[in-house]
């Protein structure tokens, strides 16, 4: 048995504005901050093996609040998957007693949200229509114009996924990712099962630790909120 833990990051200042945000680098909110820190305290007891992150800032300062209020003080090692000429895992020779190992990657990166981003949704909603909007943000292969769908999303997450982080879960290491609503929700519908039709509908808190108990084949055996 093997333990996932996934983190949507704290409240943007953009989530607070009820913007559409996307790929638009914005950081956290007050309220994020708050958030990210109470996660920290509420993981302080966890010892990750390896952490995955967005590229982008809202992620990375989540991650370095629940890092900060977390017990573990080992050296932060991290790695920028997107730059080849970054050393690669596979050549690092460090410590791995003193040493957590943190993948900085886009794969990771939030659902692009295309012409909308930076548009505030109610607003956006009298636009083009209220049924419109719902289209675009609740369906699982309708696009926002020149954007991405969820299912788009989700092709972009899953290699990555297979590649790097199922194999860490496979070697029965504990993994904590940070990132974004729409990337998480593909790999909680991978991980759950979820229909095309009802993951568009799943929601994941800001700020909230979500644990996985996963067995030998990665299938769920248990899924918790953390408080």
């Amino acid at each position: 048995m093997t333990k996932l833990i996934i983190v949507r990051h704290g409240e943007s200042v953009w989530n607070k504005e009820d913007r559409f945000t996307g790929w638009m680098d914005i950081d956290l909110s007050d309220k994020g901050i708050k958030e990210a820190k109470k996660a920290g305290k509420i993981l302080k007891n966890y010892k990750f093996d390896s952490i995955y992150v967005s590229h982008m800032i809202r992620a990375i300062h989540t991650l370095q609040l629940i890092l900060e209020n977390t017990k573990d003080k080992r050296t932060p090692i991290i790695y920028h998957e997107d730059d080849k000429d970054i050393r690669k895992r596979e050549h690092h020779t460090g410590n791995p007693l003193n040493e957590i190992n943190i993948y900085q990657t886009k794969a990771l990166a939030e659902r692009y949200y295309g012409d909308l981003q930076g548009l505030n949704k109610s607003e956006t909603a009298k636009k083009f229509g209220e049924e419109q909007v719902h289209k675009w943000r609740r369906s699982f292969d309708i696009k926002p114009p020149n954007g991405e769908s969820l299912k788009d999303t989700l092709k972009r997450v899953m290699p990555y996924w297979k590649k790097h982080i199922k194999r860490d879960l496979e070697n029965n290491k504990i993994v904590l990712i940070v990132a974004h609503g729409n990337s998480l929700r593909a790999i909680v519908k991978h991980l759950e099962k979820i229909s095309d039709k009802d993951i568009p509908n799943h929601e994941i808190p800001t700020g909230t630790p979500i644990e996985y108990e996963l067995d030998k084949n990665l299938t769920v055996i248990s899924k918790k909120e953390l408080k």
